[in-house]
């Protein structure tokens, strides 16, 4: 079978093979309309650009480098699952690795310019480096950088708005009738960026509500998996007047919580509910089913993916923006039985 071209997609979309190459290289001055109308041609057609011919031109790798804390976290694999379409069809490979959240380590991927010929920008999702420290990478380097971060003007910044969707959490809960809400996953230090917005979501949920806070029902965790999660959780079981409802800050910890709940006799959603975050696949087929806040994984992937391809094919500084993708409550059986 004939191999799709250029030409062939600029024929069926209807368009020249100038806007079908715009749309390729995700240049800005295409329309929406035109976009869709040549995207759904590539599809149609299976056409893959020339990437090498392309870059040999241009000098560039065809390629870019999304790091990730944890390879073995399900929300980062399957964010990683909704980058690596997007990126292809963009005509670009994808470079994958793991930063372990190790300051040091993570400082190496946007300090050195010479990494430059390895990959032509990075989507970046840190968790040991601070605002300060992002501000002394590598200028030249196209960096969009993911999860919680206060906007800086060098780079773009993608995700979802974690202090409104942590109120939304909450305020299901107290929506049920909970009243002593305990939340786990707080990091009050300069990396917890995005702990701390959900914990500001949490405060703003009970303000709204005119509900005093017990603040040792907050819990500090390390990371956001299933072991801080059943921690938590057994310290929360063992005051005398344990909590009605939890407020986790992933679905892992959810997933731990609810196993040390279950395990010291307590009912789940009966006597204590739990919500988690991330809508990851296993909160779908766990028992309870966990409730979440959800993600649009596939925009933020979109979104990450459009505003490296502008950094990358831009010849003049690029301001950075502040991009928000969406989110949805999910309601199941870890709360409303």
């Amino acid at each position: 079978m004939k191999e799709a071209t250029l030409r062939d997609v600029a024929e069926l979309a209807g368009v020249s093979p100038r806007t079908v190459s715009n749309v390729v290289n995700g240049y800005a001055r295409v329309t929406e309309l035109t976009r869709q109308k040549v995207e759904r041609a590539i599809a149609e057609l299976g056409y893959r650009p020339n990437v090498l011919a392309r870059h040999l031109a241009t000098g560039r790798s065809g390629q870019i480098l999304v790091v990730v804390p944890y390879l073995d976290t399900p929300y980062f694999a399957e964010l990683l699952q909704a980058v690596i379409p997007v990126a292809r069809q963009a005509g670009y490979n994808v470079l994958i690795d793991q930063s372990d959240g190790d300051r040091e380590h993570e400082g190496q991927f946007i300090g050195h310019a010479s990494q430059r010929s390895l990959f032509d920008g990075m989507i970046y999702s840190p968790l040991g480096l601070s605002q300060e420290d992002l501000s002394r990478r590598d200028p030249a380097l196209p960096l969009v950088v993911l999860g919680e971060r206060t906007s800086e003007a060098s780079f773009d910044h993608v995700g979802i708005d974690d202090v409104a969707a942590s109120t939304e959490a909450v305020q299901h809960l107290i929506g049920l009738g909970r009243r002593r809400i305990a939340a786990i996953g707080d990091q009050p230090y300069p990396t917890g960026e995005a702990a701390q917005r959900r914990t500001a979501g949490f405060r703003a949920a009970h303000a709204v509500a005119g509900l005093p806070i017990d603040e040792s029902l907050i819990i500090g965790t390390p990371r956001f998996n299933r072991v801080d999660g059943a921690q938590a959780m057994e310290a929360l079981l063992q005051k005398d007047n344990p909590p009605d409802a939890v407020f986790c800050y992933s679905d892992l910890v959810a997933s731990g919580a609810i196993h040390t709940a279950l395990s010291k006799g307590f009912r789940v959603p009966e006597d204590i509910a739990v919500i988690g975050y991330d809508d990851i696949e296993d909160g779908r087929y766990s028992l309870p089913t966990i409730s979440t806040i959800a993600p649009d994984k596939q925009a933020i992937a979109r979104l990450a993916v459009e505003r490296l391809v502008i950094r990358i094919n831009s010849k003049e500084p690029v301001p950075g923006v502040d991009l928000r993708a969406g989110h949805r409550l999910v309601a199941r059986q870890s709360t409303i039985g």
